[in-house]
């Protein structure tokens, strides 16, 4: 199957859709070297994060390896990951 998410390490918390994803599209990437997948649960548009695993609310999220902010509340795998429930960086640092 034909990848439409991209990862870039294994410590990822998101993987970055490459085409624009519905709820209950597969979604599937590489990660080191195996062909990963799992349903999204909402629709995600193309270049948006969509979360790997469960994220609990207040927890920090990774993407390409760098904490890129803090989940604002509870975000289930294969859900949408954006502003709606996620604090940029700069705000969880205080700046």
């Amino acid at each position: 199957m034909k990848s439409n998410a991209l990862i870039i390490t294994p410590n990822d918390d998101v993987v970055v859709a490459i085409t624009a994803l519905k709820a209950g599209d597969e979604v599937t990437y590489m990660c080191q070297d195996k062909q990963e997948s799992f349903s999204a649960v909402t629709d995600v548009p193309r270049y948006h994060k969509i979360a790997v695993h469960d994220i609990p609310r207040g927890s920090v999220v990774k993407k390409y390896n760098q904490i890129i902010g803090a989940a604002t509340k509870d975000i289930r795998k294969g859900e949408h990951v954006h502003v709606h429930n996620l604090d940029s960086l700069n705000k969880v640092q205080g700046k």
